[in-house]
């Protein structure tokens, strides 16, 4: 049974090592070539995966971590900065696009009430993943065209909680409509009355304690255990647990622990969620698509008109000019990731039968495939509107200086820069630090900056300067290798201890490299001088000179070993 099990793993890594790749250099996503993948090797092509019923269970898990860290990223103080987009637009367009679309199901396509109230809602959510990797490759996710789309995804997943909670419930097919959205709205506000009063009371604790530990290990089976185990806690309510898991990242999103725990978590959800994609596409009946392909292109024609000739004049109405408006909609109009996981859940829990569950399938992937050519449309239109002052959105500022380690020296430089007006994110993985220092109100997380993971989650991409404070020589230099390799255009200073760790350093690709001993050594020298001969500039001139002819023994030794 084993072997049977690391066959399929095996055939799975060799399609999406092959087929993602292509996709990605094609511009096409990586969420279509996870979806073909499936395709190729499930039973409607090559048939060398069969058992996908048991695959898909694991797959689940990719879902409840996907929703998991959009909890954790999507954090109160983000969304009220920028309220009017996200909570006005946003609301706008999942309501307005969710209602025509289920009305067109229910009256032109004579699908199920149930059905369309679920499939409406879901098809009028866009890819998040996919369009985030769409503006990061345009470089415009802080243009006012990147920002509204953002605003809209962040809307986007926040209704994926009560989509979520209505699914099992609309199963019931004693109850009615109005009863079934009724006790939805209020066993999710139960739950997430009781998660939230958990999490309140003990869920910082119990991190901190972990930690206190030091052992990485245990902090990462701890952080399974809260997404699993609140995922569970929602199942056994009737909930889904990619809903529980939305709520217990959304409580970590003010926590000082969030950057270590989503290191932790996204390779397991990266996986695992390459995974779901790939159990959709094996669960996909390509054969549909060769029965009739007009009528499956007419059916993404349709989706993509709709929620496009839906979002512009909403858009305009929010004071975007036409040409941005546009180029928004076009962006946006496909259907993404979650209205899989929605799919796929309801077709679990017999909400929407087999037939109409391969239909959508296929016609979410299709609009997902023709995404890359709307962006390339969309592009050209954003690039042709120049930015006035009316086109300024509030957007979450970022800290333009990250401190790698907040122990005594990592301390000093953070009051310094507080004293001055620059804002910064510093990082220790020792919890009592952290602890302590968020008790004077600095911006200190936990994590151990020696995983690039924890660095980007802090916002290392978005920052100028990087100043690595570790006491560790060792340690410094693997952060300032890699760091170096993962952002080479941004400066990066180290603390040293001797004349051959700053070598070390500059050699490595620091920008500048400190000796403590020497700085030490310099100071209580002038102290010295100045208590014997007080008054003698000639004092502060040898230091300067002493502390000149350092650094240049630095960078002619840096020089002749490059």
């Amino acid at each position: 049974m084993i072997s049977v099990y690391l066959i399929d793993i095996i055939i799975m890594l060799v399609a999406a090592v092959i087929v993602v790749p292509f996709f990605q250099a094609a511009r096409l996503g990586a969420v279509p070539g996870f979806l073909i993948s499936g395709v190729i090797v499930g039973p409607s092509v090559l048939g060398l995966i069969d058992n996908v019923s048991e695959i898909s269970h694991l797959a689940e898990f990719g879902v409840v971590l996907l929703l998991f860290v959009i909890g954790i990223e999507l954090k109160p103080s983000r969304l009220w900065l920028m309220r009017k987009m996200v909570f006005g637009l946003g609301s706008l367009q999942i309501i307005l696009t969710g209602f025509v679309i289920a009305l067109v199901l229910y009256f032109a396509f004579n699908i199920s009430l149930r059905s369309a109230i679920l499939m409406g809602p879901a098809l009028a959510l866009s890819s998040t993943a996919f369009v985030l990797q769409i503006l990061t490759e345009q470089k415009l996710l802080t243009s006012l065209y990147g920002r509204t789309s953002i605003s809209i995804l962040l809307m986007q997943d926040l209704a994926v909680v009560p989509l979520l909670a209505l699914v099992p419930l609309l199963a019931f097919t004693e109850l009615s409509i109005g009863e079934d959205i009724g006790l939805a709205l209020i066993q999710s506000l139960m739950i997430l009355g009781i998660v939230v009063l958990a999490g309140r009371y003990l869920l910082h604790p119990i991190l901190h304690r972990v930690a206190l530990s030091g052992n990485p290990e245990i902090f990462t089976a701890s952080a399974v255990l809260i997404v699993l185990g609140t995922a569970l806690a929602t199942e056994h309510a009737g909930l889904s647990m990619a809903m529980g898991a939305f709520l217990a990242g959304l409580l970590i999103s003010d926590s000082f622990y969030r950057h270590q725990i989503i290191a932790e978590i996204q390779p397991f959800r990266g996986i695992l969620l390459g995974l779901f994609f790939m159990s959709m596409g094996m669960s996909l009946n390509i054969n549909l698509l060769f029965e009739n392909p007009l009528a499956s292109i007419l059916l993404v024609i349709l989706l993509l008109l709709i929620k496009a000739l839906i979002l512009i004049p909403l858009s305009i109405l929010f004071g975007l000019k036409t040409k941005i408006a546009t180029a928004v909609a076009l962006l946006l109009a496909q259907s993404g990731e979650f209205a899989l996981v929605l799919f796929s859940l309801a077709y679990q829990s017999q909400v929407i039968s087999d037939h109409l569950f391969q239909q959508l399938l296929l016609v979410v992937l299709l609009s997902m495939i023709a995404t890359p050519v709307l962006a390339q449309y969309a592009r050209k239109l954003a690039a042709q509107n120049k930015p006035t002052g009316a086109d300024k959105m509030e957007t979450p500022a970022k800290a333009p200086i990250v401190l790698a380690g907040f122990g005594r020296v990592g301390h000093r430089i953070g009051e310094i820069l507080s004293h001055a007006g620059h804002p910064f994110v510093a990082l220790d993985s020792d919890a009592q630090v952290v602890e302590d220092e968020r008790t004077r109100g600095h911006p200190v997380y936990f994590g151990d900056v020696r995983k690039p993971e924890i660095l980007r989650a802090a916002g290392a991409c978005d920052a100028k300067i990087i100043i690595v404070t570790l006491n560790d020589p060792l340690a410094t230099e693997e952060v300032v290798v890699s760091l170096r390799a993962t952002y080479p255009g941004i400066n990066i200073y180290a603390r040293g201890n001797t004349l051959n760790d700053c070598r070390k350093l500059r050699n490595y690709g620091a920008t500048g490299a400190v000796s403590e001993n020497i700085e030490a050594s310099l100071e209580l020298t002038r102290m010295a001088l100045n208590d014997i001969d007080p008054g003698n500039k000639q004092n502060e001139d040898l230091i300067q000179d002493f502390k000149k002819t350092y650094q240049a023994q630095i960078d002619q030794i840096t020089s002749l070993e490059d």
